[in-house]
């Protein structure tokens, strides 16, 4: 069965289409118009190896916050479509990730409640044109939408960029962990018979 998904959500705010393959590593594609949430998308994806293509229009003359937030919006709805019933999954997933001088640590449970807990001290405001601050969102709205448990810390670092990269790569890989189908689990990883 093939494990992808096509999301396309229009607002009055952001236009979105994404398509995401939880078993095949390329393409990745990605223009969200901010350079910078284009190398995160690249980076989560290629970390995680998935594939991923990602077309925005967004509303940048105001800020990068609709865009930001509604891209992990849809990011989490794909995965959530693309695992379907989440059958023989491991659904749990944990990486820690060094970025030069930072380390993160992402912990992920994909049990269909959705929960973001996220400790990092990000001290620069901006990077380019990127406001910082929206990263919170953008993982908000991803964990609403997969449905999952999502923990990031940023156990320590100096540079923002650094840390928001590693948030990147440590979620990347602990989602690949966490939608890995072992042969092992019967049904679904759960003793409630459903997640």
């Amino acid at each position: 069965m093939s494990r992808t998904a096509t999301i396309k959500r229009d607002t009055f705010e952001t236009q979105i289409e994404l398509t995401l393959n939880l078993d095949e590593q390329t393409p990745i594609k990605v223009d969200t118009g901010i350079g910078y949430i284009d190398h995160m998308l690249t980076l989560f994806a290629k970390h995680g190896r998935f594939g991923l293509q990602v077309d925005v229009k967004g509303d940048l003359q105001v800020d990068s916050h609709h865009t930001t937030e509604d891209i992990g919006i849809v990011l989490g709805e794909a995965f959530t479509q693309a695992l379907g019933d989440k059958v023989g999954i491991e659904r749990y997933g944990a990486q820690f990730v060094p970025m030069d001088e930072t380390l993160t640590r992402a912990v992920i449970d994909l049990s269909g409640r959705s929960y973001l807990v996220l400790h990092a001290e990000l001290t620069a405001p901006t990077l380019g044109t990127f406001e910082t601050e929206v990263v919170e969102d953008f993982w908000q709205g991803f964990a609403d939408q997969a449905r999952a448990n999502v923990h990031i810390e940023v156990l320590y670092g100096r540079n923002t960029h650094h840390k928001i990269e590693s948030m990147f790569k440590a979620v990347g890989r602990a989602m690949r962990q966490a939608v890995t189908n072992n042969p092992e689990i019967k049904g679904v990883n759960s003793t409630k018979g459903r997640i």
